[in-house]
Parts: C-alpha cells; structure tokens; sequence
C-alpha cells in the first residue's frame, strides 16, 4: 500500500471528520473509498482507445436546402423575414 499526502479545505475536512466520527471509520478508509468510487464512475480509457470526437452533423429535414441555403436562410434577421413576406 503506498502512503499519500492531501490537501482539504477546512470545512471539507470537518465534514469528512464528522462522518467518519459518525461511521466509525479512518479518514484513510473514507478516502480510499471515495477514490476507488470515482474510478468506477470515471474510467480510464484503455490503451489504443480512439479519442471522443463529437458525433457528425445529421440531416434534420431540410429537404431541398444546401448547407449553404440553410446557412443563409437561418442568418436572416427578423426586420429580413418581416421583408421578405411582404
């Protein structure tokens, strides 16, 4: 087992105090139990794991508008709109 040092801010340490008072636990065994909960919540990902990349945009149903047109269609002010219908 390897012995770490850390740092707690004075009120997160005299929460800490107090449940591990109330659980009749080391500061320690609360420690390692918050790590070991972080790491299943939080995993690592395995070696060669390709990094996140955010999904591709879809085609929402603008059917017979270029990405170009819908870009130009989106960007219209209102006072453009108000123009436009009449």
């Amino acid at each position: 087992m390897i012995r770490t040092q850390i740092q707690l801010p004075d009120e997160v340490f005299a929460r800490a105090k107090k449940l591990c008072d109330a659980r009749e636990i080391s500061m320690a065994e609360l420690a390692r139990r918050g790590i070991e909960y972080i790491l299943t919540v939080y995993s690592v990902p395995a070696k060669g794991q390709a990094e996140w990349q955010p999904p591709k945009p879809r085609k929402l149903g603008w059917n017979g508008l270029t990405d170009e047109q819908l870009k130009a269609e989106v960007q219209l002010s209102t006072a453009e709109l108000a123009l436009r219908k009449r």
